[in-house]
């Protein structure tokens, strides 16, 4: 911990208290709607920038996030980011949708295109009314309620863009239809992110973007998640992991220790926000949010 800390302290007298923003997925059952809850209520008290809930391409799980975000907007002080995607719906459904988070009171908005219905990798299938990119999606979103909103990007290429070149234009374009700052997909060394950020800074692009942050504790479910995404996992990362899948007492600490060094890396190169996918599981979070300095308003006073 002693080199995660002396990098969180050296960043902190330059920047102060990092900015955190969390993601959560709506719960499937009434089980974990209650387990989501719990979770929301253990951050709520760190003050995040936002929060953002995602959007599945099922009926189901639509419900599920509205109803979520909705709970948001009338039961805490967070500010909500709604995750809307083009996949398998209309442009009037999207609009709706839309319409319906403007009057409910939701201004932020996460714009996605959406992966295919079958996965990443797939080709990606427009619905015969529906929007065809997270361009136009921004564009709609900005015509019916000028929404405050997040959009994606990759620090590794998304799976499905020929060049990094492709991927920066098309970041501009989401910018320029009226999107405020870019949202990283996770990644697991600090460079990898650095980089992607010169990158944007030679194409001339100044937006924010905030970097994706996953706690995962389970190497087997992360290979997985980074092979659909692009993403690449470190040989020590993995090392670190190694013989402890009967102790997931050690992988925790070992998570926590990784993501807080991780973060103060970037800390320590000017970064100040921090978005969190946090799994629906505060705990983790929670502690990395603490070892950055990170505490609630009446704790951080005292």
């Amino acid at each position: 911990m002693t080199l995660a800390h002396n990098l969180i302290a050296e960043a902190a007298t330059r920047i102060g208290r990092p900015r955190v923003s969390f993601e959560f997925f709506p719960p499937k059952t009434d089980a974990l709607e209650a387990q989501l809850w719990e979770n929301i209520r253990k951050l709520e008290p760190l003050d995040p920038t936002f929060v953002s809930v995602t959007y599945g391409a099922g009926g189901s799980t639509r419900d599920r996030t509205h109803r979520t975000v909705a709970r948001l907007v009338s039961e805490t002080r967070l500010k909500p980011a709604a995750h809307l995607t083009c996949v398998a719906a209309s442009k009037a459904e999207v609009d709706g949708v839309l319409r319906n988070y403007w009057h409910a009171g939701v201004r932020k908005l996460v714009a996605l295109r959406g992966d295919p219905p079958g996965g990443v990798g797939l080709p990606y299938l427009q619905h015969p009314q529906g929007y065809a990119s997270a361009v136009e999606l921004v564009e709609s979103a900005m015509r019916i309620g000028g929404f405050d909103i997040s959009v994606a990007v990759h620090p590794e290429k998304h799976p499905s863009s020929p060049t990094f070149e492709f991927d920066i234009d098309n970041f501009k374009k989401k910018l320029a239809a009226g999107a405020t700052r870019g949202i990283s997909q996770m990644f697991f060394d600090a460079e990898v992110f650095l980089r992607f950020r010169d990158r944007l800074a030679r194409a001339g692009v100044y937006a924010p973007v905030l970097p994706g942050i996953m706690p995962v504790t389970n190497v087997k479910g992360l290979r997985r998640m980074a092979e659909a995404c692009g993403a690449s996992l470190p040989r020590w990362l993995v090392r670190l992991f190694e013989g402890l899948d009967d102790d997931p007492e050690t992988r925790r600490l070992v998570t926590a220790v990784t993501t807080a060094q991780l973060c103060a890396q970037l800390a320590a190169e000017g970064v100040e926000d921090f978005h969190f996918y946090t799994l629906n599981r505060a705990d983790l979070t929670y502690s990395i949010c603490r070892i950055l300095g990170v505490r609630p308003e009446q704790q951080a006073q005292s």
